[in-house]
């Protein structure tokens, strides 16, 4: 039988990185809910109430008081909704990588009973979830599809580091594989968004919808990137172009920069995949891709420049890189542009140190070969590469960044959060 009251559901939440313990620490203020990770230390530090990647507080995970934690799937067999809020990444390639997708489905697919709901909210192109991940769960549960268990799509919209647009606060898309299932996938979250729902016409609807999303900002900051190189070439500061742009109302405010992350830099790969699956060769979305992954480059090609003007021996000259994680005031390092900039100067024979207060200095060891800098020394660089916006560093005095460089250097601001005087260059 397939049970349809929101309240009597028991979740489980597969996967609790920057998705998924959130969603089960809102779950868990509402009822019992197992949270899975196949992470050991990620479950041991969650039991003692710390959160490595600070999208949930102490205090809330202390208010989560039905929320459970486990790596054993044996404890997952009482439940009967299952949420997967797993990576969808991409490989070297570019194209997308499902292999975590399909092994968190057949971990749910071996303890799926009749009656059972299996929600996805990991982030896929058109059509993943009932015609990659369903038919794992057939062939691992032995059961049919919308006959004995049902599925459901509700696309995550977490912002890692934002502080005010929190999991309630977000409007969540829903959808289910048959009308009752989309019913209760809506009611569920339901429970927990204060912001509402949208209950979209079918799965493959808010497939679409979660793609387009992050393809929509990558192509504007790609507008902008391309804006902030003709600028550079005509001596425009482009900050204050887009300023005075910004007094009609109807401009959108996007700014140019390095565009990395676990969503903007890697989505627009599931939709142009799946397009040329159909046989679409997509333009634009790859065109505004090529250029957002150039912006490294361009990034050292300016400083580069600038630094010979200077009289600066490149071959022999040190930098200090501030901000290594993908964006400003969270530790995630998935996918993070910055490294673009450092493997570049290196290839220059530049010596590189990187500085970030909120970067996990092993995890930049092991994901990326690169060990952190406790404390720059003043007067030692001869450029300083202002990278992401942590309120630390916007916290300093803007001289601080001329003080870290030797008495001719360069200071490159990427964020223009520095007045104009504090910096030689900004994009």
């Amino acid at each position: 039988m397939f049970e349809t009251n929101p309240t009597t559901r028991k979740i489980a939440v597969i996967g609790l990185g920057y998705v998924g313990l959130p969603l089960a620490v809102a779950f868990g203020k509402t009822g019992s809910v197992v949270g899975f990770d196949i992470n050991p230390a990620r479950i041991d530090a969650l039991r003692a109430g710390q959160d490595a990647t600070q999208e949930v507080e102490p205090d809330d995970l202390a208010e989560a008081t039905s929320l459970t934690f486990t790596t054993d799937v044996s404890d997952l067999t009482s439940c009967d909704t299952y949420i997967v809020t797993v990576p969808t990444p991409i490989t070297a390639g570019k194209q997308p990588d499902l292999k975590p997708l399909l092994s968190a489905s057949e971990t749910v697919g071996g303890v799926l009973k009749p009656g059972d709901l299996v929600i996805y909210e990991s982030t896929v192109y058109p059509g993943a979830t009932e015609e990659d991940c369903v038919p794992v769960l057939e062939r691992v549960s032995g059961l049919r599809f919308n006959k004995d268990f049902f599925a459901g799509y509700s696309p995550e919209r977490i912002n890692p580091g934002d502080k005010t647009h929190r999991i309630a606060d977000i409007c969540k898309v829903t959808s289910g594989s048959t009308p009752q299932a989309a019913d209760l996938v809506d009611a569920l979250y339901a429970r927990i968004i204060s912001a509402g729902t949208h209950k979209a016409e079918s799965i493959r609807v808010a497939e679409a919808a979660k793609v387009i999303e992050n393809t929509q900002r990558d192509l504007n900051i790609a507008l902008v990137n391309e804006l902030a190189m003709i600028f550079g070439r005509m001596d425009i500061d482009t900050d204050a172009v887009l300023r005075a742009a910004g007094t009609k109302w109807n401009f959108l405010p996007f700014r140019p920069g390095l565009v990395g992350g676990h969503c903007i830099g890697v989505d627009p790969y599931y939709l142009t995949h799946k397009a040329e699956a159909v046989g679409h060769h997509p333009q634009i979305i790859l065109a505004g891709r090529r250029l957002n992954d150039r912006m490294g480059d361009y990034v050292v090609s300016q400083l580069i420049k600038r630094m010979i003007r200077e009289g600066i021996d490149v071959g022999g000259a040190r930098v200090l890189v501030m901000g290594l994680t993908f964006k400003e005031n969270c530790p995630d390092l998935r996918n993070t542009r910055v490294v673009d900039i450092i493997e570049e100067l290196q290839s220059y024979g530049v010596t590189v140190d990187v500085h970030d207060p909120h970067a996990d200095s092993q995890a930049a060891q092991a994901e990326y070969g690169l060990s952190l800098t406790d404390q720059p020394k003043q007067g030692t660089y001869d450029g300083v590469v202002l990278a992401v916006a942590h309120q630390e560093y916007l916290a300093l005095a803007p001289n601080q960044f001329r003080l870290y460089g030797k008495p001719k250097s360069v200071v490159y601001d990427i964020k223009s959060c520095l007045p104009r005087e504090a910096s030689d260059l900004r994009l």
